[in-house]
């Protein structure tokens, strides 16, 4: 299957809005400096066809993140992480063997499969049930994986030890509260408002990886000006060049979009 889903799926079936949210993200266009169905954003190694063969070939995995959840409900939180993390990483394989090599959804992996992984261990599914236990599940994550090392073998470590940024780790310790604040603002009327309001204040680390904390600042402070005064389908547009211009892909953001269009569904 490709494009977006003919019906939208029920509100407690979180694999498949998780699914229906990556579509919904990639057919969203146009999205400053990144993949969508006009162009490549900043990205010379993918494509609109490229993302279509991700998604198809890890949205299967969703469904089994709940269904190991479910079975693992009645054990803490704590062990939660070391009974997900091989099927995350199968989830990833199957993206890399789908898009020869490239990483196309691996934030999206870690953070939708863990909502669905949720899903699966809570007794009633809501935004907020789901987003205390993905932050219980995580709890200490940060410490034991970017305060406890010294070492910078990963980006985000090195992001970590340089600027005190705790990606991906962070917020899903911290229940996806970049999403949570976004979602207050929004008024529910246009995807690509989410998507602005989480550039607005996403501490993206896809942006510091390739324009360090000046190329963060930018598209911050871009995405508020937006938002203040007003965007239309043209500002967008100049968004895309200008940030294919300086090569920066706020891809955390389109992460956290889905997530964000998974708990609105959910509400």
């Amino acid at each position: 299957m490709t494009g977006l889903l003919a019906t939208k799926p029920r509100p407690t079936d979180v694999p498949a809005l998780a699914e229906a949210a990556l579509w919904q993200e990639l057919e969203l266009t146009p999205k400053p400096g990144l993949v969508d169905k006009l162009n490549n954003g900043s990205h010379r190694d993918m494509d609109h066809a490229l993302f279509v063969r991700s998604i198809t070939a890890i949205t299967p995995w969703f469904a089994r993140f709940a269904e190991l959840g479910e079975a693992h409900a009645d054990k803490p939180a704590a062990q939660q992480l070391r009974i997900i993390r091989p099927m995350g990483m199968a989830c990833e394989q199957a993206m890399y063997a789908a898009t020869d090599g490239v990483n196309t959804h691996k934030g999206g992996i870690f953070a939708l499969g863990l909502l669905c992984f949720a899903a699966g261990r809570v007794k009633t599914v809501s935004a907020g049930s789901l987003c205390c236990e993905v932050s219980n599940i995580c709890r200490g994550l940060v410490a034991r994986e970017l305060v406890g090392r010294s070492g910078q073998a990963t980006a985000g470590e090195r992001q970590f030890q340089l600027y005190g940024l705790t990606g991906a780790r962070g917020e899903a310790e911290s229940g996806f509260s970049t999403v949570r604040n976004a979602l207050k603002q929004w008024k529910g009327n246009s995807l690509h408002d989410l998507l602005l309001r989480l550039m607005a204040i996403n501490q993206d680390s896809n942006l510091v990886s390739r324009g360090g904390m000046k190329g963060l600042r930018y598209v911050q402070r871009y995405a508020r000006e937006l938002l203040a005064n007003g965007w239309d389908r043209d500002a967008l547009l100049r968004m895309d060049s200008t940030l294919i211009e300086r090569n920066l892909s706020p891809g955390g953001s389109a992460d956290l979009l889905s997530v964000g269009w998974v708990l609105s569904a959910i509400k």
